[in-house]
Parts: C-alpha cells; structure tokens; sequence
C-alpha cells in the first residue's frame, strides 16, 4: 500500500510540474504578445497563450480530482 501512495504522489508531482511548466510558457507568450509583437503574430501569440493556461488548469484539476477521488483497491 505504502509503494501505490508513493506512485500516486510522484505522479501527482509531475502532473503539478508540467501544469507549471505549461503556465509559465503561456504567462511568457502572452507577455510577449501584448508587449512586443505586433499585427497577426501578436494575437496569434495571445491566443496560443490563454491555450496553454487553460491546459495547464485543467492538467492541475486532474492531477487534484486524482489526490482527492482516488478509489481505494483496497475492499
């Protein structure tokens, strides 16, 4: 049981590291579009942007829905 814990929470991790992986690299292009680039690539850069945020939220409510709605194997 200790070793599925551990699993769980090491994947749980990973879900949170790419979640900010993800946030970040949208937080950087939405920067980005809104200050430095101009005309099609700017909202091009905008709207890749909010994608990634949005991907890393859910990405971070899954990882959350797994820790708290996990189903025990053990009955």
């Amino acid at each position: 049981m200790a070793a599925n814990e551990a699993n769980r929470a090491a994947t749980r991790r990973r879900w949170q590291l790419w979640a900010g992986v993800l946030a970040l690299v949208g937080l950087v292009l939405l920067i980005i579009g809104l200050t430095a680039a101009d005309g099609v690539a700017a909202w091009v850069e905008v709207l890749v942007a909010i994608l990634l945020l949005v991907t890393s939220y859910v990405v971070q409510h899954l990882a959350r829905r797994e820790t708290v709605y996990r189903h025990d194997e053990q009955r």
